[in-house]
């Protein structure tokens, strides 16, 4: 495999997530100075909104606005006019603390469900679930049984999903039906603590494994492709983006899970062109 070097686009963070692409911008979060920032690829970055709450998950609506999830509280935000306001209240709907989100084509949120509350309890299993948005603002459970629900993409055909299980070490696939029902397809892959992921024109995902400190390229059939090391840093989250779709942004921070308890972190976005456009969502 060729090795890619990657290029630090914007540094000085303190853990930033949720990587989406849209109008020639990088838009995600960082969740411990609660800011929804973006960055030109230039370097020239802004921050947008500030929050109260945890945010982590973002999305873009069909109509160009931001979505951006706040953990604690439970709420699907939208932030557009220079304001945030509320677009779902899921509290009643979550039975723990919310995660990762993405925003399909067709305005739908699917958003993970932790199953309970951080910090993780140690004897947590497969309580993890899904939920799912509609554009109308109603919202279900469409899967349950999952360990640590974290990083999620669809595909642009709108018929595959895949979810990233950060206590199980894989990514559980799932077929999307008419109604936004999911069925598992199986499991693919096995990768330390899978956290962010984006997937490519060849279906191919991309994950950011936290405890390996690398972006690792996964294939349909669960073989591990092409590694990016990002050595002695966290790999957080992932996403393919820029004029073609082929830069990858990586979002990584120099942090531990015990620094991480003490809010001890230092985060930045790295680029890199691969030779596999993006397709889905992000």
């Amino acid at each position: 495999m060729m090795e890619r070097k990657l290029t630090t686009l914007l540094d000085g963070g303190r853990y930033f997530e949720g990587p989406r692409w849209h109008d020639g911008r990088l838009w995600f979060v960082d969740c411990m100075a609660r800011t929804l920032l973006s960055v030109k690829l230039s370097g020239e970055h802004e921050v947008h909104a500030s929050f109260d709450d945890t945010p982590c998950g973002t999305g873009i609506l069909p109509d160009g606005r931001i979505a951006v999830l706040t953990m604690s509280k439970k709420q699907l935000l939208v932030f557009a006019d220079g304001r945030l306001s509320l677009y779902a209240d899921l509290s009643r709907v979550a039975a723990g603390t919310i995660d990762d989100m993405i925003i399909d084509g067709l305005g739908r949120a699917w958003v993970g469900d932790l199953g309970f509350h951080v910090p993780p309890p140690p004897d947590r299993g497969a309580v993890g679930r899904l939920i799912l948005v509609t554009p109308h603002g109603e919202a279900r459970v469409v899967a349950e049984g999952l360990r640590f629900p974290n990083g999620i993409t669809v595909s642009a055909d709108h018929r595959r999903l895949v979810v990233a299980e950060m206590d199980g070490a894989t990514l559980a696939d799932y077929d999307i039906t008419a109604d936004g029902s999911l069925t598992l397809r199986g499991r693919l892959g096995r990768m330390n603590d899978p956290d962010g992921i984006c997937l490519d024109a060849d279906g191919a995902v991309w994950v950011a494994s936290f405890t390996e400190d690398a972006f690792i390229r996964v294939g349909r059939d669960g073989s591990e492709l092409q590694r990016i090391a990002v050595p002695g840093r966290r790999a957080l989250a992932c996403a393919l983006g820029g004029p073609e779709r082929r830069t990858l942004f990586c979002l990584s921070a120099a942090t531990s899970y015990e620094e991480l308890r003490q809010r001890k972190s230092s985060s930045r976005v790295d680029i890199v062109e691969v030779e596999t456009a993006g397709s889905g969502y992000p």
